[in-house]
């Protein structure tokens, strides 16, 4: 079965690839579009991450038989062109739930202690820097709204927990046994020191941290976001760290991606940011590839699939 990576892949990645059996595994850069074209044709299944998967894509792939998500995330995938091929999508919600709960957590102490600002100073000959030392904080003793509670929170809150934090969130419906207290989203916005974003990218949730909601947050606040860019308002966002309303934020996606060399938001100095990696660990990998592979076996054998979402 000819299988299609739809991503880059440094030398450890291409040889965990590399070691599943019976597939046919072609690595294909998400830029290179000249050797995507030259795949689709023989390809039986498109492991799809980031770059969109497009009406295009499906109608040049006649052999095309899944479209896997390497991720849980299928807001990039054309699903009515699939579904009109009658072409399953499936995806592996939760395989990366671990791994995003950690950078969430790496990201709120990094815009709090202001690491890489300390990074880069140290680096320039610069030890002391009373500016830069001056109103540090701890997240131990902070409020930390979660705005959804899906894999990523359920992970993330215990670890919130047991730094001392006040762990709130804000969902469609209280979950069972959380390990954080419910509260409307109007009362989080307003109550939380960090608020952090965990929601799939709908019509509905497309920039609901708009300019309305930004204002409603605490003065000082901070904004974490590894879910989607496009629950955020950007410009609305950037005006309220440039403005002081917002101390800082921390994020690993953006309403573009690859964000812009130029962006706003990367020249601000309370903005932590990192390239969409909030998945991207080995421990993801194992887990996405085990079941992306026994999903493959299921196509070819015409079983039902796993986590088929059209």
């Amino acid at each position: 079965m000819n299988v299609v990576y739809h991503a880059s892949a440094g030398p450890d990645l291409a040889a965990r690839l590399a070691r599943l059996e019976g597939l046919g595994i072609s690595v294909c850069r998400e830029d290179d579009t000249e050797t995507l074209n030259r795949l689709l044709p023989d390809c039986d299944v498109l492991w799809h991450v980031l770059q969109p998967c497009t009406a295009g894509m499906i109608a040049a792939a006649p052999r095309l038989k899944l479209i896997q998500k390497i991720g849980a995330g299928v807001n990039t995938i054309d699903l009515a062109a699939a579904k009109q091929r009658g072409i399953p999508v499936c995806n592996l919600p939760g395989t990366n739930a671990r791994a995003v709960a950690e950078l969430t957590l790496g990201l709120m102490l990094s815009v709090l202690r202001r690491i890489p600002a300390f990074d880069r100073r140290l680096r320039a000959g610069t030890w002391t820097d009373a500016a830069l030392q001056d109103g540090i904080s701890e997240l131990g003793g902070r409020a930390v709204g979660l705005i959804g509670f899906g894999a990523i929170p359920k992970i993330l809150a215990p670890m919130l927990a047991a730094m001392g934090c006040t762990v709130v969130y804000s969902a469609r419906n209280p979950v069972a046994d959380a390990i954080a207290g419910y509260l409307p989203l109007v009362r989080l916005l307003a109550e939380a020191d960090i608020v952090s974003l965990h929601l799939p990218l709908t019509p509905e949730t497309r920039r609901m941290v708009d300019a309305a909601a930004l204002s409603r947050m605490k003065p000082g606040a901070i904004l974490i976001n590894t879910a989607r860019g496009g629950l955020v308002d950007q410009p609305a966002l950037i005006q309220a760290l440039e403005s002081g309303r917002l101390a800082g934020a921390g994020l690993d996606v953006f309403d573009t991606e690859p964000v812009a060399a130029g962006d706003r938001l990367l020249a601000l100095p309370n903005v932590v940011v990192t390239p969409h990696i909030g998945w991207l660990t080995t421990g993801t990998f194992d887990r996405s590839f085990a079941l992306a592979a026994e999903n493959c076996r299921r196509a070819a054998e015409g079983a039902a699939l796993l986590h088929r979402v059209v």
